[in-house]
């Protein structure tokens, strides 16, 4: 099976991926029919690269963070018309080989967030993860279930299928690391419905850094639940509705 639907748009956030562009997109394009590429800034030759690829690229001037470009993704999705939007990493961390699970998972109809996992019994693991950073997203998952109820293995995996009419609902404005923490509690209070698939668990590069105090394992725990608190106040009218539901 590949993504070859006219109703699937496949989009790649990068941000100084010069090593590795050529590769995935030679691999995504096996795949995916429409590619989407949102060069975050780029200051290495990722831009050049680009130019020779056959894929749609819109370029930031100057670097403006993660979640602004998956926010793109989604409203670039949604004004080409698109059913669903596919997201994945360019540092070779998300197999291309795996766009099929996702594809397969979208078929089914029956959820609007297909979310992958790096932590699902299932999932196979090449190296382990940085210690830091799969305590952390151990403690993400344990507050999201705690305030949200939501059960989620992995709460940061870039590897997601969104439906783009469900996410019409949603008043996403957070360009930082933090995004996946405001995407959660407002996914929950529109009441979309979720589901995991496994993936490979993948670490080329353990040293690469968020950049400026994300670096430090404390400072990015405080700064995710932050967003995640401020996201519950401004949701809690929603959430408090749902419940009584």
């Amino acid at each position: 099976m590949t993504a070859d639907r006219s109703g699937i748009l496949l989009a790649i956030p990068v941000y100084n991926e010069a090593k590795y562009i050529n590769s995935v997109i030679g691999q995504v394009a096996d795949c995916a029919r429409d590619i989407l590429v949102i060069d975050d800034g780029s200051t290495d030759d990722t831009p050049k690269l680009l130019a020779q690829q056959n894929v749609e690229v819109i370029r930031h001037a100057k670097n403006r963070g993660y979640g602004r470009s998956i926010r793109d993704m989604i409203r670039w999705a949604d004004f080409d018309g698109y059913d669903w939007l596919i997201t994945m990493d360019c540092d070779e961390q998300h197999e291309p080989a795996e766009i099929p699970a996702f594809v397969e998972a979208i078929e089914r109809d029956d959820v609007d967030v297909i979310s992958g996992s790096r932590y699902m019994p299932l999932s196979k693991a090449d190296h382990d993860p940085p210690a830091d950073r799969q305590a952390i997203n151990q403690d993400i998952c344990k507050e999201l279930k705690k305030w949200l109820d939501l059960e989620v293995t992995d709460a940061f995996c870039g590897f997601k299928a969104y439906r783009v009419a469900s996410c019409r609902k949603l008043e996403l404005d957070v360009d930082g690391y933090e995004f996946p923490l405001q995407f959660w509690v407002q996914a929950v209070s529109a009441g979309l419905k979720v589901r995991e698939i496994p993936i490979r668990l993948i670490y080329n590069d353990p040293s690469r850094t968020f950049g400026g105090p994300l670096n430090d394992p404390k400072n990015r725990l405080e700064s995710y639940l932050a967003t995640m608190h401020l996201e519950l106040s401004r949701c809690a009218e929603k959430l408090s509705l749902q419940r009584k539901d």
